[in-house]
């Protein structure tokens, strides 16, 4: 067995890095810039009304204002504030020239003579200035920054209408096992539904990389061999589940290596998840999972989903919390890392999630993280602090 440290720094070192392509702005959604983003004007491009009132002097405060103009947003200001004049402004509007405040008109009276007087002892400026926020030529989103929707209102503020961002990785999906059955079919005896591939699916889809599913394929080296073939030329990873192990018709391996795959491990020393395949074909990678669901997403969100935010240049760095042990938790062996699914308690513990095996595909709907247990460790006791991994 490889040693699940290894295994991953092996995977990180194997990869290559996908082009960029261009995007209109609206579709660039959880995409990752493949360049910096860079302002073509000022933000704000003037000084700017911070709120509705009057735009005034600081030294007339005390004094009753003639109101000379009226600037709403939009508007371009025709009159200079001079000694004891004011302007009434509304928010985002253009502060006239000589003005250097702007007073909340519920700061203020009308009086007889309908002059305004400002009716606090003291005001914030209220004003936004000219390029406070961002100059041009500054920097705006820098490259390898997955877009979110804040993002977007940068990238038009910043006129960056057709952004450069890395191309989608491709992942090419296969099961295998003669066992397997489609969801919409009812399995007959001795089958069971192909819950793996859509799991698979929709992990690739929640990383906005694109995947490409090939079906079940029978515990046939023909057939495997075959679908494997076909799914090379099209895809920047293969991710295989089953027939990986060591029973009669666990032959991925081997057929992989037909197919002119080189596997740079076998197996890895964790739990679960230990016949895990990974392999390299020129620019094309390949990961032979197990045919357990459990095990499967493990490894997916272990070592799949990493590689692939490196393809598209994106720092991948998972969130960890650090809280205590709701209870003891104690295993059987300590021959691997194990990782096991959790919860965390309304009052702060984290609890392991009730598990029959690496075949429960109900337990992970329960998990907010996983945690894992080292090598040799036998137990976590109750108290004990350790890192949530969020899922």
């Amino acid at each position: 067995m490889t040693l699940f440290e290894e295994a991953f720094d092996i995977v990180m070192n194997s990869i290559y890095i996908l082009g960029n392509e261009q995007v209109d702005f609206t579709d660039s959604l959880n995409r990752i810039l493949a360049e910096d983003v860079v302002s073509d004007i000022e933000m704000p491009p003037f000084n700017k009304s911070a709120m509705d009132g009057y735009a005034c002097r600081v030294e007339d405060l005390k004094n009753e204002l003639v109101e000379v103009e009226v600037i709403p947003a939009g508007y371009v200001p025709k009159k200079t504030i001079s000694k004891n004049q004011c302007a009434k402004i509304m928010t985002g509007a253009i502060v006239p020239e000589d003005a250097n405040c702007v007073i909340k008109a519920e700061d203020t009276k009308i009086t007889a003579d309908y002059k305004i007087r400002f009716t606090k002892d003291d005001t914030n400026v209220n004003i936004c200035y000219k390029a406070e926020d961002i100059k041009t030529g500054d920097i705006v989103l820098e490259k390898g920054t997955k877009i979110k929707p804040q993002h977007i209102a940068v990238l038009s503020s910043a006129g960056c209408i057709k952004p450069y961002v890395v191309k989608q990785p491709r992942i090419g999906i296969i099961s295998t096992g003669s066992e397997l059955v489609e969801p919409d079919k009812r399995p007959g005896i001795s089958q069971i539904r192909n819950s793996n591939s859509y799991q698979l699916i929709a992990q690739v889809l929640a990383m906005n990389a694109i995947p490409n599913y090939y079906g079940i394929a029978g515990d046939s080296e023909e057939e495997i061999y075959r679908i494997i073939l076909k799914a090379v030329p099209d895809n920047d990873v293969i991710v295989l589940t089953g027939g990986i192990s060591m029973g009669d018709y666990d032959i991925v391996p081997e057929i992989l290596e037909k197919a002119k795959f080189k596997l740079l491990f076998k197996s890895v020393a964790i739990q679960p998840g230990k016949p895990t395949v990974f392999g390299s074909l020129d620019n094309k990678l390949c990961f032979g999972l197990p045919g357990n669901p459990v095990s499967s997403y493990i490894i997916f969100e272990l070592m799949v989903k990493p590689l692939l935010f490196k393809m598209m240049r994106m720092d991948y760095s998972p969130l960890y919390i650090k809280m205590p042990m709701g209870t003891t938790y104690k295993r059987k062996t300590t021959d691997r890392m194990a990782w096991i699914p959790v919860i965390i308690t309304k009052d702060g513990y984290v609890m392991p999630v009730e598990i029959h095996g690496s075949a429960h595909v109900n337990a992970l709907c329960k998990a907010d993280g996983l945690v894992s247990i080292a090598l040799g460790k036998e137990s976590l006791r109750k108290g004990e602090k350790v890192y949530v991994r969020q899922i």
